[in-house]
C-alpha cells in the first residue's frame, strides 16, 4: 500500500463557533491521537484532504502526515479514527485520525468484492445474491488490502460462498465469523418471494380489514336494492 502525504497546520482555535469560521475558510478542524501522548489539534486544507480520500483504500488510506510547528516529530503515520460529514452538503468537517507504527497490527475493514460471473446466474438464469459487503481483517498497516475480491464462478443455482472459502491475502487475519455467508445464487421466484413476503412482524391486518370492508359493502347494496325489487312486482 502507498502512503498519500499530507500537510496540516496546528490549531489553536477550539469551539463550534471557531470550527465554523475554519470551514467557511476552506479548512477542516480535526485532531490526532496518539496511546500515552497529548491529542494534537489540527487545521487542514479541504481541497488538500479531499484528493487524500480518493484513493483506492477509501478511508483505509495511510497518510503521512507533516505537521507545520510540530517540534516533536518531523512527520507522523496516520489513519483515519472518525470522518464526519456535512450531511446536506456531504462536505468533510471534521477529522479524527490515529497514529500509528507500521510494525504493530490494525483492524480494519475491507471490502467483499465479487470476481466474475457465476453459472448459476449466467448458464442457469439465477441470481447473485450479495449477502457480506465487508469483512474485519488484522493486519499491519502496509498489508491492508484496499478491497478483497472473490471468484463467484462456479457457483450454481443453490450454492453458497462463505469466509472460509475465500482466498485472503498473506499476513492479513480474518476475524469474522468464518461460516458468514458471503455470496449465493438463488432462484429468480425464490428472491422475488423474500422480496413480496411481509417482514416479520408486519401484520396482514389491512387485508383483512379491506376484505370485510368489500364484503359488508356488498352486504348493504343487497339490502338496498332489495326494497326497490319489491316495489317494482307491486306495480305489475
Amino acid at each position: 500500500m502507498d502512503f498519500v502525504e499530507l500537510k496540516a497546520n496546528l490549531r489553536e482555535e477550539k469551539g463550534k463557533e471557531l470550527n465554523k469560521k475554519l470551514r467557511k475558510a476552506g479548512l477542516v478542524p480535526g485532531v490526532v491521537y496518539r496511546k500515552g501522548e497529548a491529542t494534537l489539534s489540527l487545521k487542514m486544507d479541504s481541497k488538500s484532504l479531499s484528493k487524500a480520500l480518493r484513493t483506492e483504500a477509501g478511508e483505509n488510506v495511510i497518510i503521512k502526515l507533516f505537521v507545520e510547528g510540530d517540534k516533536k516529530k518531523k512527520e507522523r503515520i496516520v489513519v483515519i479514527k472518525e470522518l464526519q460529514k456535512d450531511p446536506v452538503k456531504d462536505t468533510l468537517v471534521h477529522l479524527d485520525l490515529n497514529e500509528i507504527s507500521l510494525t504493530e497490527t490494525l483492524k480494519v475493514k475491507v471490502p467483499l468484492m465479487a470476481k466474475g460471473e457465476a453459472i448459476g446466474v449466467k448458464q442457469e438464469g439465477g441470481v447473485l445474491q450479495h449477502v457480506m459487503w465487508e469483512v474485519e481483517v488484522e493486519c499491519l498497516p502496509t498489508n491492508i488490502p484496499d478491497k478483497i475480491e472473490v471468484d463467484i464462478t462456479t457457483l450454481k443455482i443453490g450454492d453458497t460462498l462463505s469466509l472460509k472459502d475465500v482466498l485472503f491475502p498473506e499476513g492479513v487475519k480474518i476475524l469474522g465469523d468464518l461460516e458468514s455467508i458471503v455470496f449465493s445464487v438463488e432462484h429468480v421466484k425464490a428472491v422475488e418471494e423474500v422480496i413480496a413476503a411481509p417482514l416479520e412482524g408486519e401484520s396482514t391486518e389491512p387485508e383483512l380489514i379491506r376484505e370485510k370492508k368489500e364484503k359488508e359493502e356488498a352486504e348493504e347494496e343487497v339490502k338496498t336494492e332489495a326494497p326497490k325489487a319489491e316495489k317494482k312486482e307491486e306495480k305489475k
